[in-house]
């Protein structure tokens, strides 16, 4: 027999056997996870290396074998020219005027800058304007204003239109950068007669502002200009980078904005980006989190100066900003003097932000990426879900942004839907519009853009409503005429969030900025404890504001300006040279020579630029990207929890729509039977959205419908054929009873559709399928004569346009 003790020892032992292979198990999985990320972290070091050194071997290597053949090609010209003496005779004339100029010009720049700060620095604005709401006298006060653009001598402002509100970026820069010149996002939505509104904003914010206190002001601005267009579709709100975040919060914190909504280049998720690539949101990691903002606002006396934010920009790219475009205006400073002091105008208007803003701005937004997660508070109690937003949202981007990559004002929509039928069921659309090369400011500022882009969406935005709710990229190609007859062929692809996850290189690096987000938050307690106290108790008003006037950005504009007694002469001197100026021809060989060393020059701030990026990305990633980094992050790196798309499908208002599967008439069967062959498709051209908004505006029987009832129709069915395709076809007899209600329904629906050239295999099949399900001849189905489309109102204007120019 077994005593009791042995019972005892033996079960001890075998508890003891367990918890060691427990523990085991447990060290064996750390080491597994240990390795796993180790193995992430050295993976991303080495694709940066390899990416970095690969594009810069391609780029310096192709422009340094462009410069050496142009060294060589002007220097056999300067040996064999007969007339080299009388060529640089001639350039050193012409050289010597320039300097002259330019350095009037870089006066007449310092003179702006210092009368721009005395008149407060208001909205560089092309456009007259009168202030509707001033910020200063609302509830909860702030330095906002909302503006109503005069239009300009011949153009008309038909008050029943669609309004737009601009809102530019508050990023250290001043407000009319959306507007400063003719071509642009003002001048677009003012041509085609629609009321414009814009959003802008003072220097100085008033004391105790808050980003909340900002969001109620722009909430009330769109409040007001809806009830000055009670006749109107709900008015359009653009937003230009920080202006485009700061949209997408206000809509969602007031769901009963439900206009369209437009986020030009506006960095939604921050930590989004390629290796390799986008340096800007590695800064955080290298320099410092929260803290920094929280320390220079003590200093400044509560208040961050922006010029700080415009210093980051031109950082990026030191060759353009510290030399290119200075040698730019020195290359041609008769002709670019107006378009440089324009545009330095805005770039120079350095505006200050409370340190609540700046300090919201960072912890929540750029490190903490908060907005994505659906974690971010405006103010205690007050969450901003992405989700609440009821209008359709227009996004551009740009591969050529370096600022707001096409990630970064992307990615949120897969971390906020769970997939593209998610998109659909809540009734949502989401377009967005990606450019090849444009820049950042690009996308807000270029008139080619502005003619193009910006010009298609204004378009766009008069059909929104009739759109299916879903995921669509709007796609601009096969251009036709040139100058103001130009016109472009617009298409909508269906995209799924696969083809948005191809746009990114993949997300192992987040993990990364999780680290960064914990980090900056124990930074932030720290300085906030021990650092402030100090740091408030020696800043003085006096200091704070020498400081900024200090600032290296404000020095150089101030220091080149008539108030230097040093520049005196320059104004006259320059009026003297402009009387007797001659320019050297184009082809003189040491004014060729100039173009080539200045773009070595340049190159070689760019290779330094590039060194400097790609030793900032790889010093990252060896201090966040590894295993110990990942742990500290955990915390930080949880995403959104996204819904199980089959509990989407046990949503009342769901249930309640895929019950009315049967239920409806003509309305409902053309609605359901649009969808049906779009989803088939895939795409379609905007002249079908066109000819369908009208109908389903104007015409029986959509007409007698309220905005809302229409709404309501088009979501009821996208969900039915979403979620039940096959039922949605079986059922459509129980909307069309009888072979006249059919064929009435096909009629429209070709009148809609017009002559659809080449129809991909997937539609003529649906459209085989549909006609068998409402069981109509098979000659009706085959007619080779099209029906005539139903009439567009832009066709019609243009007819119109081209009868007038014949006349």
């Amino acid at each position: 027999m077994i005593s009791n003790a042995q019972k005892t020892s033996f079960k001890l032992g075998s508890e003891m056997v367990e918890s060691a292979a427990e523990v085991t198990d447990r060290t064996a999985d750390i080491a597994a996870r240990l390795t796993d990320r180790s193995r992430v972290q050295w993976n991303l070091l080495a694709r940066s290396a390899q990416l970095q050194s690969a594009r810069m071997t391609e780029t310096h290597a192709a422009r340094s074998r462009d410069l050496m053949e142009g060294l060589t090609d002007v220097s056999h010209r300067i040996a064999s020219s007969a007339s080299v003496l009388d060529d640089w005779a001639a350039y050193l004339n012409d050289a010597a005027q320039r300097v002259v100029l330019t350095m009037d010009t870089l006066r007449e720049r310092g003179d702006v800058f210092l009368e721009h700060e005395a008149e407060g620095c208001p909205p560089v604005l092309v456009y007259d304007y009168e202030v509707i709401v001033d910020g200063r006298t609302l509830k909860r006060p702030c330095n906002y204003q909302l503006l109503r653009i005069l239009p300009p001598d011949g153009i008309e402002v038909d008050n029943t239109r669609r309004p737009y509100i601009i809102i530019d970026p508050r990023a250290g820069h001043g407000g009319g950068i959306g507007g400063f010149k003719y071509d642009s996002q003002v001048g677009v939505a003012l041509s085609k007669g629609h009321p414009v509104y814009f959003v802008s904003f003072g220097r100085d914010p008033v004391s105790g502002q808050t980003l909340a206190d900002v969001m109620h002001a722009e909430a009330g601005f769109v409040r007001s200009v809806r009830a000055r267009h009670p006749d109107s579709p709900q008015p359009v709100v653009t937003g230009n980078c920080q202006g485009g975040w700061a949209t997408l919060l206000m809509a969602a914190c007031n769901p009963d904005l439900t206009g369209p909504l437009i986020l030009n280049g506006a960095p939604i998720a921050p930590w989004s980006g390629e290796v390799g690539d986008n340096p800007m949101r590695y800064i955080a990691g290298v320099l410092g989190g929260t803290w920094q903002p929280m320390f220079w606002s003590d200093v400044g006396g509560g208040q961050f100066d922006g010029a700080n934010l415009v210093m980051n920009f031109e950082q990026l790219n030191p060759g353009r900003n510290y030399f290119g475009k200075y040698f730019d205006l020195y290359r041609e400073p008769d002709g670019g003097r107006k378009r440089f002091i324009d545009f330095e105008r805005w770039w120079g208007g350095y505006f200050l932000l409370n340190e609540a803003e700046i300090h919201w701005i960072v912890e929540q937004l750029f490190v903490g990426n908060r907005l994505v997660k659906n974690t971010a508070q405006l103010e205690p109690g007050v969450p901003i879900d992405i989700k609440a937003v009821k209008g359709p949202i227009f996004v551009f981007a740009s591969q050529g942004d370096n600022i707001t990559p096409p990630q970064q004002a992307l990615n949120w929509i897969a971390a906020t839907y769970a997939d593209e039928e998610e998109i659909r069921i809540r009734g949502q659309r989401i377009i967005y519009m990606l450019h090849d090369e444009v820049g950042h400011l690009g996308i807000f500022v270029s008139s080619k853009v502005a003619r193009k882009e910006h010009t298609e969406l204004a378009s766009t935005l008069e059909t929104v409503e009739a759109m299916a709710p879903g995921l669509y990229e709007m796609v601009i190609e096969n251009i036709e005429g040139e100058g103001q007859d130009k016109r472009f062929e617009v298409r909508f692809h269906e995209r799924t969030m696969d083809d948005l996850a191809a746009l990114d290189d993949g997300q192992h690096d987040e993990a990364s900025f999780a680290a960064v987000a914990h980090m900056s938050e124990v930074q932030a307690n720290i300085y906030e404890t021990f650092g402030r106290p100090f740091v408030r108790s020696t800043s003085t008003p006096v200091g704070a504001n020498a400081l900024r006037n200090l600032h290296p950005l404000r020095v150089q504009r101030a220091v080149m300006s008539s108030s230097n007694p040093a520049l005196k002469g320059v104004e006259p001197l320059a009026q003297a040279v402009r009387d007797k100026r001659a320019p050297v021809s184009p082809d003189n060989p040491f004014l060729v020579l100039e173009k080539q060393t200045a773009d070595w020059i340049e190159q070689m701030m760019d290779l330094n630029r590039d060194l400097r990026d790609a030793w900032c990305e790889c010093l990252f990633f060896s201090l966040w990207g590894g295993p110990l980094a990942a742990w500290f992050g955990k915390k930080n790196a949880a995403l959104r929890t996204l819904p199980d798309p089959e509990t989407l499908k046990a949503l009342p208002e769901v249930e309640a729509e895929l019950a009315h599967m049967r239920q409806g008439g003509l309305a409902e069967a053309v609605i359901r039977l649009l969808v049906l062959l779009a989803k088939s498709n895939k795409s379609f051209k905007s002249e079908i959205l066109h000819r369908w908004a009208h109908v389903f505006k104007n015409e029986a029987p959509f007409k007698d419908l309220t905005v809302q009832q229409r709404q309501y129709m088009l979501r009821e069915q996208t969900v039915i054929v979403t979620l039940d395709e096959q039922g949605a076809m079986d059922t459509l007899t129980d909307l069309l009873p009888s072979t006249s209600d059919r064929q009435q329904a096909v009629d429209l629906l070709k009148r809609i559709l017009g002559d659809i050239p080449n129809p991909s295999a997937k539609l003529v099949e649906m459209a085989h399928a549909l006609y068998k399900k409402l069981d109509l001849a098979e000659g009706q189905q085959k007619s080779d004569t099209p029906a005539k489309p139903a009439s567009d109102p832009q066709e019609r204007e243009d007819m119109t346009e081209n009868k007038a120019k014949s006349k």
